[in-house]
């Protein structure tokens, strides 16, 4: 009776496994395949007249990264490290029915969007900035320790040269103190994204001065 109990637990654990995982690639497609309404996309490109059309194409599959990152964090604490890409999600935010739409079929609940003061533990952020790092070089198949290239969502603020944006570097040795070091982050004032069983929290970029590993 005892070992069919234990073979039961463990076919029970393998089903949930497999269906979180069917489940998530579920997610994840929709996230792909998504298409933020035009509306929404002429009103963030207004908003900033410098982008041209191509520009805010990418900016918008950098939100989508950022989308992706939370659904593979699973409810953890991830920081949005891009600026232009965080005054997107908060365009989109604005477009309430068609936010919620997304939030619910690529969740399966509200992803909130908080100021990054009300952020009062600088270790939380910290390690949401990490977080974010890791998974989006997972996402894109880097090495997250020696990074050939820096992955879209760190990389945009700077190549699009955006004030008062968060660049980084991806080679700390040769780092001129302009930037983040990608390899080795920690910040003490960003924002980020958990949850709890029924919600899932997050805030926007506010990356403060300094930044540096723990």
């Amino acid at each position: 009776m005892e070992t069919k109990s234990i073979v039961s637990i463990a076919v029970f654990i393998a089903f949930v496994w497999l269906y979180n995982q069917y489940r998530q690639r579920l997610n994840r497609a929709y996230i792909d395949e998504y298409k933020f309404h035009a509306a929404l996309m002429a009103k963030f490109k207004k908003s900033r007249p410098e982008l041209s059309a191509d520009k805010v194409g990418v900016i918008s599959l950098a939100l989508k990264d950022y989308f992706k990152i939370c659904l593979m964090a699973q409810k953890e604490f991830v920081s949005m490290p891009s600026q232009i890409v965080d005054e997107l999600w908060h365009e989109f935010i604005l477009f309430t029915r068609h936010y919620e739409t997304f939030c619910k079929k690529a969740f399966g609940a509200y992803l909130h969007h908080t100021p990054a003061e009300a952020l009062t533990q600088s270790k939380t952020a910290s390690d949401g900035l990490k977080r974010a790092w890791m998974y989006a070089c997972k996402l894109e198949g880097i090495n997250p320790k020696k990074p050939e290239r820096l992955p879209r969502l760190f990389a945009l603020d700077a190549l699009y040269n955006i004030e008062s944006g968060f660049y980084y570097e991806k080679d700390c040795k040769n780092s001129n103190g302009a930037g983040y070091c990608a390899s080795d982050i920690g910040c003490s004032g960003n924002a980020g994204c958990g949850g709890s069983s029924d919600t899932l929290s997050s805030c926007g970029s506010s990356c403060g001065s300094s930044c540096g590993g723990d």
